[in-house]
């Protein structure tokens, strides 16, 4: 399993109707609506990285409202679950 993180700008005006539509394309697993420098950050949980590239290119870019967007690859996923686990153990 492949975790994409997308920083997304995108129609102020819009974004509540946009985050629900992006929420709607195949691969996007959550939708944030932040503050800062970003209006919204996605979720992407794919098999692939072709299906990274499928879900932002043919899916989040062509929600009408989606001005731009940045893609980041997660190489590792560190929970607080997988801390306590390790901890329990003496790690």
């Amino acid at each position: 399993m492949i975790t994409a993180i997308v920083f997304i700008h995108a129609d102020v005006a819009r974004l509540s109707g946009i985050a629900d539509e992006i929420s709607q394309v195949p691969g996007v697993s959550e939708v944030y609506s932040v503050t800062g420098d970003l209006d919204l950050v996605a979720m992407v949980r794919v098999r692939s990285i072709d299906g990274v590239a499928t879900t932002v290119t043919d899916g989040i870019n062509t929600v009408e409202g989606v001005e731009a967007t940045q893609t980041q690859i997660a190489f590792r996923t560190v929970s607080q679950h997988d801390l306590d686990a390790a901890f329990s153990i003496g790690l």
